[in-house]
């Protein structure tokens, strides 16, 4: 992994979850970071950058854009360019949930959850292409879902959003496909997220269930592993596809899901 140390890396939605998870692990391989996340405070985007610093991070700055916009998008790519002079990846981790039947499915949720799951994806890799570009390197990384390559009812505009994100990773893995520039997805299973553990709290209400039962029903019905994947684990992932080994593996998408997709 030496080869990512120095790397300046975007992560979006990345002050708490998923997306913290991996800045932690890229702090600790050296990696030069833009944090990003919407309503953070001051103290906690203060500890945040404090503490990647402290693990190994070569500089750290935060971006409080809102991405559910094209302009938030802009600004966030600007405000990277001008701190650190170009950008090496770029991983879109940012998204929101909203459950409910189809036909009772709140429109202006379907469309936020499109705007910040799937068009802010594709805003940021069009924003992030000429600079790699221009400095001939790039890693583009998508976190999609299990919920990319299978359905759950009740999910219409993440299922729609996420299988989205994949069918745009192989676009954009072939356009890139002679360049020094790779794009892929990473299709994690049920991760302790704050967003999982609401789905878990809903559970608990509606059946009248302890904690623990509702979160074995919940990993028992899909992940066969019986275990929550780790943000850490899907970090290393991360490391990974930037790394030089992973220079020919563009335009796919990696499950990291205790074996959900295998059923």
């Amino acid at each position: 992994m030496k080869s990512i140390a120095g790397k300046v890396c975007v992560v979006t939605g990345s002050t708490s979850g998923i997306g913290l998870g991996i800045v932690r692990v890229l702090a600790e391989h050296g990696c030069a970071l833009t944090i990003n996340g919407f309503h953070d405070s001051k103290d906690v985007v203060d500890k945040t950058i404090q503490e990647l610093k402290s693990i190994g991070a070569k500089d750290v700055i935060y971006s409080p854009a809102d991405l559910s916009q094209e302009s938030g998008v802009k600004e966030l790519v600007d405000q990277t360019v001008a701190h650190f002079g170009r950008i090496d990846v770029l991983i879109n981790n940012a998204g929101i949930q909203h459950v409910a039947p189809v036909a009772e499915f709140p429109v202006e949720k379907w469309n936020a959850i499109l705007a910040l799951n799937l068009s802010a994806c594709f805003h940021g890799i069009r924003y992030v292409l000429p600079h790699m570009r221009q400095h001939q390197f790039g890693r583009i990384i998508n976190i999609a879902s299990a919920h990319g390559l299978v359905a759950s009812t009740g999910k219409a505009a993440y299922v729609a959003a996420k299988h989205g994100v994949l069918g745009l990773t192989k676009v954009v893995g072939l356009e890139t496909a002679k360049e020094p520039i790779t794009c892929n997805a990473i299709c994690p299973g049920w991760v302790k997220t704050p967003l999982v553990e609401k789905q878990i709290e809903s559970r608990m209400e509606a059946e009248h269930i302890s904690l623990e039962q509702a979160t074995l029903e919940l990993l028992g019905e899909k992940q066969p592993s019986h275990q929550f994947v780790t943000p850490e684990q899907i970090g290393s992932l991360c490391a990974f596809l930037i790394s030089d080994a992973a220079e020919q593996m563009t335009g796919s998408s990696y499950s990291i899901d205790g074996g959900w997709v295998s059923q």
